[in-house]
């Protein structure tokens, strides 16, 4: 079991927080809102040594500590089971188990940094190498009574509390005694003693203003040294002004609840070393008959029935809507041929999403037309992205398409059927780095991935590999900075999970991808020490609200859909196309051999209802492999092939192959028959393609629409709304539609579990 504490006033230090108010803009900004000055540039700046002075020191750690345990919570998607805080940081500790939100934590502290602030004449003394209890016998004996402990940090090492003549007279007394070190502290008042009455009655006055949530975390209070009790949250932090923080009783409690695992969450190691001393030089605390009042469950879960108000615009990752400009975490994924069109990609664009243009199985015109129309439209920085599918036998292919990113500026790609990394997409990737004035590594393009593979996730995990860098150095096509820059960014900024899906699928399934890759994140992060997170979405059976509830559970950062948007008005395929995907329910798709990839058996999922396509297909792959030759095919079957599938004889598709294929591939054919009957065979997968994408009535039985499942509990949710029929269908609304529902179901579920 685990257990995350956060520090207190002094661990503050200039640059505390980095990125992280990048990847929280919206916390951020209300921060600022609340303060009334840059919590960001207080941090990263400390202009006029702001960070020394206690109206600023402790707003600026109660951020950094949250923003710090939210980050951790998404990179772990794991909560503690116990939470405390040293002073200030107990406001932490009890904004991370949803006593109250980020905002009414920092307006406490607020008001509690000024009124501390405010409190002149006093000081504080850090006595180390001697135990409380002699500390106290000794401050007795002396007629220091005046001096109050305030700090039980580790057995040896205590803070006391008072007037500064009174903590100069216990100094020069203290220090005679053997191996005592005493060091006075940089405050300048009387913290956690009788001497912050005043201060504790005008911030009781605050307190009471304030409607503290049910705990669903065990607190361990300052004062008390045990867990909070739930109505007397309000009292227990008023007495924590004037009592002692019991830092040493606290950890000891911990460890006798059989917290072995207790992690600082905040800048500094202060806690780090206590927890250490207090581990070596005490026993666990064992604490019975006692009643925890939280609702605290086996889920651990830090959302209770007062505080849940799950919104729209809370949905995913921040760190992910702020890389790329997007109000909400949903992505359009491309699908080739354009049906991805860019009427799609601006659709998304202008509402804050993210569509990716489906540039697979188009021309270079074509790309370059589609790039020209969404810039056109796309004016005032919304984003949009471009698709890049794998060439691994035309690696001159890739390297055009790149030069045409490249040229026309394009920011994001979704990379697409990758094995292995290439030099192509290493190029893009590298092109323009630049270190920031924080000294971190800036991409001027970025690389969503899209994969369901673990072996593919580790390439894109991590940097660029070294013989491509050096091979890219060598021709001149990246900088000598921009080969060095690499080595400390990962090849993807954000990683796509694409489970049982439309199209390309390996019949993943998501509950086991999506937690396997966040571990594996997780993994390569630490061991690469990267800065920026790398976010995980969630791709492949996204067709309703509760599908995108159960990614956003599984700890995806953003979710992406595909086979809906294909029945939409945006969609570039044929009317009655969406006409069949307007009806096909769950069990009406299947697992047909990939044109593309026919002679190593790759699977595509594919609409069968009603259609020949998905069995032809199975068919012509089993032939391939049960025979040589077409000549070696029994004349029945032969016949039956080219007057029913092909309609059109061998020699005729041979023929018009001769347009599209090189001389070399041709001369293999020639030589090769199982070679020639391959190219054949995959003649029928692009017609039936193009069938599909252009209406043909005639061959509307072997339309290859790719498709997954997800559309049938689409469809099956849509009855009855405003969007049933495919006509009033726009990608941004459903996108929306779906969203906002799958808010509105995490509210309830966990109302129901809580």
């Amino acid at each position: 079991m685990k257990a995350i504490v956060f520090p207190g006033q002094g661990s503050q230090v200039k640059g505390m927080g980095g990125e992280l108010f990048n990847e929280f803009p919206e916390l951020t900004q209300k921060a600022d809102q609340i303060l009334g000055y840059s919590i960001k540039d207080l941090c990263l700046e400390n202009r006029e040594g702001g960070l020394g002075q206690t109206q600023y020191t402790q707003p600026a750690l109660y951020t950094v500590n949250a923003l710090m345990y939210l980050h951790h919570i998404q990179m772990s998607n794991q909560k503690p089971y116990f939470v405390a805080g040293h002073s200030l940081g107990e406001y932490n500790a009890l904004f991370a188990a949803g006593a109250f939100d980020f905002e009414t934590g920092l307006k406490l502290v607020k008001r509690r940094g000024e009124l501390m602030a405010e409190a002149t004449g006093g000081g504080m003394l850090a006595v180390i190498g001697i135990d409380a209890e002699k500390l106290k016998e000794i401050i007795l004996q002396n007629n220091l009574e005046q001096i109050d402990l305030a700090n039980y940090n580790t057995p040896y090492q205590t803070i006391i509390s008072g007037k500064q003549e009174d903590i100069k007279l216990a100094m020069n007394i203290i220090k005679k005694y053997d191996r005592v070190t005493c060091t006075p502290l940089n405050v300048s008042g009387a913290f956690h003693s009788r001497y912050m009455l005043p201060a504790k009655k005008q911030f009781e006055e605050l307190l009471n203003t304030v409607d503290f949530k049910t705990l669903a975390i065990p607190v361990i209070a300052n004062f008390t040294a045990r867990p909070y009790v739930q109505n007397e949250i309000r009292k227990t932090l008023a007495e924590q002004m004037t009592g002692s923080v019991r830092w040493t009783e606290t950890i000891r409690y911990l460890m006798g609840k059989g917290i072995e695992d207790i992690e600082q969450i905040g800048p500094g190691n202060a806690l780090k070393g206590m927890i250490v001393r207090i581990k070596r030089e005490t026993q666990p605390l064992i604490v019975k008959d006692e009643k925890i009042e939280t609702t605290f469950d086996s889920t651990n879960s830090a959302i209770t029935n007062q505080n849940i108000n799950i919104k729209l615009d809370k949905l995913g990752s921040p760190a992910f809507k702020e890389r790329y400009g997007l109000k909400y975490p949903y992505v359009a994924g491309a699908m080739y041929m354009g049906i991805t069109s860019k009427e799609m990609v601006v659709r998304m664009g202008k509402v804050g999403m993210l569509g990716f243009f489906g540039t697979g199985g188009l021309d270079k015109n074509q790309i370059i037309q589609g790039i020209n129309d969404i810039q056109e439209s796309l004016k005032n920085n919304e984003p949009y992205g471009m698709n890049f599918l794998s060439f691994p036998s035309m690696p001159q292919k890739e390297e055009e398409i790149i030069d045409i990113f490249l040229t026309h500026q394009i920011k994001l790609i979704e990379a697409s059927a990758f094995m292995m990394m290439t030099p192509a997409l290493v190029k893009f990737r590298l092109k323009g780095l630049t270190r920031n004035c924080e000294e971190q590594v800036t991409p001027k393009q970025r690389i969503i991935a899209k994969f369901s593979r673990p072996e593919v996730a580790t390439l894109f995990l991590s940097p660029a590999p070294e013989r491509i860098v050096q091979k890219l150095l060598q021709e001149r096509k990246i900088t000598q900075e921009e080969a060095e820059l690499s080595k400390e960014i990962p090849m993807a900024d954000d990683l796509t999970i694409e489970a049982d899906s439309g199209g390309h699928t390996d019949g993943g399934v998501a509950y086991v991808l999506i937690p396997s890759m966040i571990r594996l994140r997780n993994e390569y992060m630490a061991k690469y020490n990267y800065k920026n997170k790398i976010c995980i979405g969630a791709a492949g059976g996204i067709g309703s609200p509760e599908a995108v509830v159960a990614a956003f559970m599984l700890g995806a950062d953003y979710v992406v859909t595909g086979s809906i948007n294909q029945c939409t008005v945006e969609a570039r395929t044929s009317e009655g196309v969406k006409n069949i995907l307007e009806s096909i329910d769950i069990q009406d798709t299947q697992y047909a051999p990939a044109g593309d990839m026919f002679e190593l058996g790759a699977k595509v999922q594919v609409a069968k209802k009603g259609l020949f396509f998905s069995a032809r297909a199975n068919k012509l792959y089993e032939l391939y492999r049960q025979y040589n030759s077409l000549d070696e095919i029994d004349s029945k079957v032969s016949k039956q092939l080219q007057e029913r599938y092909f309609k059109k004889t061998y020699e005729e598709i041979f023929d018009e192959a001769k347009k599209y294929y090189s001389s070399d591939e041709i001369n293999q054919a020639q030589s090769n028959p199982k070679y020639k009957m391959a190219m054949i065979f995959k003649w029928y997968f692009n017609h039936a393609t193009v069938a599909a994408l252009t209406g043909n009535e005639d061959d509307k039985m072997d339309y290859q629409i790719q498709c997954g499942p997800a559309l049938g509990a689409f469809n099956r949710w849509a009855k009855g709304k405003s969007f049933e029929h495919w006509k009033q269908r726009h990608v941004d609304e459903i996108a929306q539609a779906l969203l906002n529902e799958a808010a509105l179901i995490l509210n309830e579920r966990f109302k129901t579990l809580i």
